[in-house]
């Protein structure tokens, strides 16, 4: 996701760790102060050092293992998505950037080796996903406060764990927080092959709701149809395709919608609030064209739409912990009865990272890069 606007800085995250040796067997920045046993254990981790084009700035780094405090948690890493938000935070164009250096990575999931004396709510063994964005989870171990953990249950598959809450929690939020849809209503959103998208489509279909998805034109554009269709998709169009005057037909046998969903901006954007119902809400959490939102003046006087905007990071602030556990237990109930499945993956070693970056960077791809450890 790509945001723009004023950038804040973040603090920095996990009590990593001392650069001891880069991969490249130059001796890098120190990332923190470290005190601990006279062997410490040895730590890969995927640091950038200044903002940039992310296989150039990121280097596969050993890092020293912070010692456990009483409030502290020993996490072994099992795998982390590459999310557009990484690769906008490691450019340094998002809304939340970390203290350089940094250790990149928003989102995943780790295993809970040791506690300290004063942790209460996590044990050896227990799957924990970062609170909050920010944490550094591209690395293979790593030694966290308790509150910037989340426990999530170990009976789900591990690629669902992994991506579980920034896409499927943004899908969840849009869907129930901006207009009071009722089975039967309908939902129009662009960038529908997004990890947020495939998200999008499971979760309307479980609260009965009919959608419309919007993707680009490729050559294989009927085995894309064909994959969200699967997933539950009621219509799958092009960006091309929204723009004829046949799109009316499909309102035939079904309501206009009155929630649109817009990742891309640009005139992408501008077609969506077309297609909405008088009084509509379109939500706009990310811009993929880098474009701005034009919204035609007619539209916005004689159908009163509104123009809203999203940002999970923002909802976490807004919203204590405890309302976040709750949605996380309900994505995790939809996955165990098979309504929600993590998006198409490719996993990836981490040594390999630069392939993965790059390939996260391609148009067109729809498979969400996983960093295993």
């Amino acid at each position: 996701m790509w945001v723009s606007g004023l950038l804040s800085r973040a603090r920095t995250p996990a009590r990593l760790l001392r650069d001891v040796l880069p991969a490249s067997g130059r001796r890098g920045p120190a990332i923190s102060s470290y005190s601990a046993s006279a062997e410490p254990s040895r730590v890969r981790a995927l640091v950038y050092g200044h903002h940039g084009d992310p296989p150039k700035v990121v280097e596969l780094k050993n890092l020293e293992l912070a010692a456990v405090g009483g409030s502290d948690v020993h996490v072994k890493m099992l795998a982390a998505p590459i999310n557009p938000s990484d690769i906008n935070m490691i450019q340094g164009n998002y809304g939340l950037l970390p203290k350089l250096p940094a250790v990149g990575g928003n989102e995943g999931v780790g295993q809970v080796v040791a506690v300290g004396s004063d942790v209460t709510s996590l044990k050896a063994g227990d799957w924990v996903i970062p609170a909050n964005a920010g944490l550094g989870t591209w690395q293979t171990e790593a030694v966290f406060s308790e509150e910037e953990l989340m426990r999530v249950p170990s009976d789900i598959p591990l690629q669902c764990a992994a991506t579980l809450s920034v896409n499927p929690c943004t899908a969840y939020r849009m869907l129930m927080d901006f207009e009071q849809l009722q089975p039967g209503d309908s939902v129009i959103q662009n960038a529908s092959n997004s990890g947020v998208g495939q998200a999008v489509i499971q979760i309307a279909a479980a609260l009965g709701l009919r959608s419309i998805n919007v993707v680009r034109d490729r050559p294989d554009i009927q085995k894309l149809t064909d994959r969200l269709k699967n997933l539950g998709a009621e219509h799958v169009i092009t960006e091309e395709e929204l723009r004829r005057p046949e799109m009316k037909n499909i309102f035939k046998d079904m309501p206009q919608p009155r929630l649109a969903l817009n990742c891309v901006g640009g005139k992408s954007s501008t077609e969506l609030l077309r297609q909405l119902a008088p009084g509509g809400t379109m939500v706009t959490y990310g811009g993929m064209a880098k474009q701005p939102v034009i919204a035609s003046v007619s539209l916005l006087i004689f159908k009163d739409l509104k123009l809203r905007g999203f940002w999970m990071s923002q909802w976490k602030k807004d919203h204590s912990p405890d309302q976040f556990k709750e949605m996380i237990l309900t994505l995790c109930d939809l996955i165990r009865q098979g309504q929600l499945t993590g998006p198409a993956c490719t996993e990836v070693p981490l040594q390999d990272y630069q392939r993965a970056l790059e390939a996260s960077m391609k148009p067109f791809v729809s498979s969400k890069q996983i960093l295993t450890m």
